[in-house]
């Protein structure tokens, strides 16, 4: 058996794991490379394998650094079942639909490349199957696969795959886990990261793996602040959002911030077509959900809606909202800054000091967010530089993934420590500080792989 990384090595973006037997080969994750834009530098590199000879792909969750790339993969050939979990079918759909959208709009804008085409999105939904958690089935003749929930986003999960004996240099089974992206707990939302139960072989995210986040309890206390610091000044807030468990916390978080009447009643827009749908996707599946308060309190009977909240589907519906001069909250994507509508409302809204961004997500190296999360004075949006006058905030508490302390807790099976464990998704320096950590903490073997990097089993 081969383990063999294709993405998420040399950073944050781009999941891609290929599992080699003598009889077939399998992805988990197919994501894509995220940068200042959607489809620059590795983005639209060759996937490093044939597209043609992959049986079947596991998909962990539906953020776009995970399944980015299915569409491309079937363009080239790829025909296999998708395996992924009912909630994660339905938001991948609209996710691919949308990043097609937005590739369109930057080819017309910047001159980028649009890496795959609509029916291509189309063949691949055609090839995703749904299924639930703990529920054991074979992803090819002989290997069996269950998902556990990973308390990340709605319908994440985290994968085990056991490769029989007869596919290893040892002669006994190997049972390989593969984190996704793992959930922070506390989430308000979601039920809390499962744990291992047994794996011989990790591979884990470490995208916060150096560092502990603030407690989930002064989120609200921030948000505030923070949001009453702008619009008592008659300013907008921004806030980047990825679509998808982000925009619906925040929403959480708000509706009960209005029911409190703890900040100015403005208008809050959600700009965000995807963020739209994936909300009524998060209702549609609300068995899948926990929430920390009786939602039903509220006078709306709505978890994720409340008064003076704006819906903006279209185009025209959003240009609209730069003819609203008072104070007032957009939430819009990208979460990282890459692309989408926040990307207007940046260019507009940056240069005014009274305004404010907030920061609620991981912003990858090489992106607009990390550049305005670092402290930039001036930026490049559509190729025009905009100087950085707004308020910039980070609230981590905010954060969807594990921190060191859950990461950590969670590389410790209760049926015994796992052989080896291969720290992928965290920039560099990161999951060298990650690493040092584990080898104090675990007695298992911790690695950092390298792109392309062939592992033999």
């Amino acid at each position: 058996m081969k383990l063999s990384f294709h993405g998420g090595v040399r950073g944050v973006t781009g999941s891609c794991f290929l599992i080699e037997t003598s009889k077939s080969k399998v992805l988990i994750d197919c994501g894509m490379f995220q940068g200042e834009r959607m489809c620059d530098g590795c983005a639209q590199e060759p996937f490093g394998f044939s597209a043609q000879e992959i049986d079947a792909v596991v998909v962990t969750h539906t953020h776009y650094d995970h399944i980015g790339r299915l569409p491309r993969l079937c363009r080239e050939g790829f025909e296999g079942p998708i395996y992924l979990t009912p909630p994660t079918k339905s938001l991948g759909k609209l996710v691919l639909e949308d990043a097609l959208h937005v590739m369109i709009d930057n080819a017309h804008r910047t001159g980028d490349l649009v890496l795959y085409e609509e029916q291509d999105v189309v063949q691949a939904v055609s090839q995703m199957n749904g299924v639930n958690y703990h529920t054991q089935f074979d992803i090819v003749p002989g290997i069996p696969v269950m998902l556990h929930n990973a308390g990340h986003i709605l319908g994440s999960a985290y994968a085990t795959v056991t490769v029989p004996g007869n596919e290893t240099k040892t002669g006994e089974n190997i049972t390989l886990c593969f984190s996704g992206d793992l959930g922070n707990s506390g989430n308000p939302i979601l039920p809390d990261l499962e744990p291992i139960e047994k794996a011989d072989i990790i591979v884990t995210e470490s995208t916060y793996g150096n560092r502990l986040h603030e407690p989930i309890e002064t989120r609200k206390s921030k948000l505030v602040r923070f949001a009453s610091s702008i619009l008592n000044h008659g300013g907008t807030l921004l806030v980047p959002a990825f679509s998808i468990e982000r925009t619906q916390e925040l929403l959480y978080a708000l509706d009960e911030l209005v029911d409190e009447h703890l900040i100015p009643s403005v208008p809050i827009y959600l700009d965000s077509p995807l963020a739209i749908k994936a909300t009524q996707v998060y209702r549609d599946f609300k068995h899948h959900l926990e929430f920390e308060r009786d939602i039903l309190a509220s006078e709306d009977r709505d978890f994720f809606s409340f008064p003076r909240l704006k819906e903006t589907l279209s185009v025209d519906a959003s240009k609209m909202i730069n003819e609203d001069p008072g104070a007032k909250i957009i939430i819009a994507g990208s979460g990282m800054m890459t692309g989408g509508r926040i990307v207007h409302h940046l260019r507009r809204y940056l240069q005014d000091a009274k305004n404010g961004v907030l920061i609620i997500g991981y912003q990858a190296e090489g992106t607009l967010g990390r550049k305005i999360f670092n402290g930039a004075e001036t930026v490049q949006i559509f190729r025009d530089d905009v100087h950085v006058k707004a308020r910039v905030e980070a609230i981590g508490s905010f954060s969807a993934h594990a921190d060191r302390r859950a990461l950590t807790k969670w590389l410790q099976p209760t049926q015994g420590a796992a052989k080896k464990v291969f720290l992928v998704h965290g920039d560099k320096e990161i999951k060298q500080e990650f690493k040092t950590h584990l080898e104090g903490a675990l007695e298992s073997e911790i690695l950092i792989p390298e792109f392309q990097q062939v592992v033999e089993f």
